[in-house]
C-alpha cells in the first residue's frame, strides 16, 4: 500500500482534448504523480480512475467521470537486462515513456525494437495496451515486444508480471481495464537498417493477383489508397537483405521525390525516403517525432481481418468506394504477423489491416461506420481497440475466444469497477 509520507501528488483542472481534438475528457481531476506511491494513493482514493497516455485515442477509451493519471513525470528509470549472447534483451521503462524517447535509450547501445507504430509520438503503455502495429509479414504487433508489467490495481496494491506469468497474454492488450501501468517491459534485438523506396501507379488488378508476393516483398509494406486507385506504395527494406528493384515494384513506378499518403499535408514530417539507408528508428515510422503526424484535425478507424480474406474483402471495400469518397483522406493497408495475446487483434492467425484516415467529421463517419462494418463482418473483421467504431460487447465476444477470461481477468484486479467506464461497458461489459 502507499507511504503514509509519501508527497501529495499534483493535479490539474480539466478539461483536456484529445490529439485529434474530437472529444473532451470528463474527469474532474488530472493527476500527474511523481511517484508509484502517488499513483498507488490515487487509486486506492478514487471511485474512478483512467489513465491518459499521449491522447492519440480517437475514442472515449480514456474517458472518466472522477480522476485521470498522467504519467508523464513519473521516473522509475530505465532497466536493461542484457541476454548473455549480447544480441538482444528486456528494457524496463516508465510507463509514461513514449516510443520517441525510447528509441533514443535504445539506439546509442546498437539496440532495436522488431517494429514501430507510423508515429513514434505514442506512450508504450498506451499502443500496446491497443493493439498498435506496425507492418510486415513476419512481424507481430507492438504487444508482441511486450516481456513485463507492472500494474497498481484499484486496491491501490502494485502487481508484477513478468514474461512466465500465467496472466501476462491476457494483461498484455489491457484497454486500460486492469489498473495503471507504471512499468512495461519490451524484448529489443540488434540494431539494423532499412531504406524507404515509394511506388506509383500500382494497379488493383496486379496488387489483388500479387498480394502476397507484394506484402512479403520487403520487411515492411504499406498500400494507400482512397478504394477507387492505389495511391502509393511504401517499401521498407532492410539493408541487410535482397534488395527491392529501385525502379520498378509489380509494375508500379518509383517516385523521384518525397511524397506524402495525403495529398494536401506536408511532406516535411515525414521520415526520409527515396532509398536512402536509415537506422530502424529512423525509417519503421512514416512520421518524424519533432513533427505534427499525419494531418493532425482527423478521424481514425481500423479493421482486421484474417489474411485467407484479404482479398475479398478488398473486393467489398471497393465497391463503398463512393460512400467512403467525401470523407476518406487515406487508407492504409498493412500485413500484421498473428499472436496469442488475448485481445490483440491478431490473435489466432496472421491478419490485414485496413487503416482509414478520416476529415474530423464524427457525426457523418460514425454514420458510414456500419456500412463498412457490415461489408466486412462475413469475414471476422476486428476493429482497432483506440479508433472509431460501432461494434459493440456483443459482437465482440464472437470474434475473442479468450473475452470471456478477459471479464474475469479485469474482475480479479478490478473487483470493485473502479477502471470501467462507458467505453468498456459497450465493449467488454465486464460488469454487465
Amino acid at each position: 500500500m502507499p507511504d503514509e509520507n509519501s508527497a501529495a501528488p499534483t493535479t490539474a483542472a480539466i478539461p483536456e482534448r484529445n490529439w485529434a481534438g474530437n472529444l473532451t475528457y470528463r474527469a474532474a481531476h488530472l493527476h500527474r504523480p511523481r511517484s508509484v506511491a502517488e499513483v498507488q494513493e490515487i487509486v486506492a482514493g478514487s471511485p474512478h480512475v483512467k489513465a491518459l497516455g499521449s491522447r492519440h485515442c480517437f475514442n472515449d477509451i480514456a474517458d472518466t467521470t472522477a480522476d485521470l493519471v498522467s504519467l508523464e513525470a513519473l521516473d522509475t528509470g530505465v532497466e536493461f537486462q542484457t541476454a548473455p549472447s549480447g544480441d538482444g534483451g528486456i528494457v524496463w521503462m516508465p510507463g509514461g515513456m513514449k516510443y520517441g524517447d525510447l528509441v533514443l535509450e535504445l539506439a546509442p547501445r546498437g539496440h532495436a525494437l522488431h517494429n514501430l507504430a507510423s508515429l513514434p509520438h505514442i506512450t508504450v503503455v498506451g499502443a500496446t495496451a491497443t493493439g498498435t502495429h506496425g507492418s510486415g509479414n513476419r512481424n507481430g504487433s507492438l504487444s508482441t515486444s511486450v516481456a513485463g508489467l507492472e500494474i497498481v490495481r484499484s486496491d491501490g496494491e502494485l502487481v508484477s508480471l513478468d514474461a512466465d506469468h500465467p496472466d501476462l497474454p491476457g494483461a498484455v492488450v489491457h484497454l486500460g481495464a486492469l489498473g495503471i501501468v507504471t512499468r512495461i517491459a519490451l524484448r529489443f534485438q540488434r540494431t539494423f537498417s532499412l531504406r524507404n523506396n515509394v511506388y506509383l501507379g500500382l494497379t488493383w488488378e496486379r496488387l489483388l493477383d500479387d498480394l502476397d508476393a507484394v506484402a512479403d516483398a520487403a520487411y515492411s509494406v504499406s498500400v494507400f489508397t482512397n478504394w477507387h486507385e492505389i495511391t502509393m506504395v511504401w517499401v521498407k527494406a532492410r539493408t541487410d537483405e535482397p534488395d527491392v528493384a529501385a525502379e520498378e515494384f509489380f509494375g508500379a513506378r518509383s517516385a523521384t521525390v518525397p511524397t506524402h499518403m495525403i495529398s494536401t499535408a506536408d511532406v516535411e514530417n515525414l521520415t526520409d525516403q527515396l532509398g536512402v539507408p536509415g537506422e530502424w528508428h529512423e525509417r519503421l515510422p512514416h512520421f518524424r517525432a519533432g513533427f505534427t503526424p499525419s494531418k493532425g484535425e482527423e478521424l481514425q478507424s481500423e479493421y482486421f481481418v484474417p489474411r485467407r480474406h484479404a482479398r475479398a474483402a478488398c473486393h467489398r471495400l471497393r465497391a463503398l468506394a463512393d460512400a467512403m469518397a467525401p470523407l476518406l483522406l487515406t487508407c492504409e493497408l498493412r500485413t500484421v504477423a498473428g499472436d496469442d495475446l488475448w485481445l490483440s487483434p491478431a490473435t489466432g492467425g496472421d491478419v490485414l489491416a485496413l487503416h482509414f484516415t478520416w476529415v474530423r467529421d464524427e457525426g457523418r463517419v460514425r454514420a458510414l461506420l456500419p456500412e463498412i462494418e457490415a461489408a466486412l463482418r462475413p469475414f471476422g473483421a476486428r476493429p482497432h481497440w483506440g479508433k472509431v467504431f460501432t461494434i459493440d460487447a456483443g459482437e465482440l465476444e464472437g470474434l475473442y475466444p479468450r473475452l470471456p477470461d478477459f471479464r474475469d481477468l479485469v474482475r480479479r484486479f478490478d473487483p470493485r469497477g473502479a477502471f470501467t467506464n462507458a467505453y468498456l461497458d459497450r465493449t467488454i461489459a465486464a460488469f454487465a
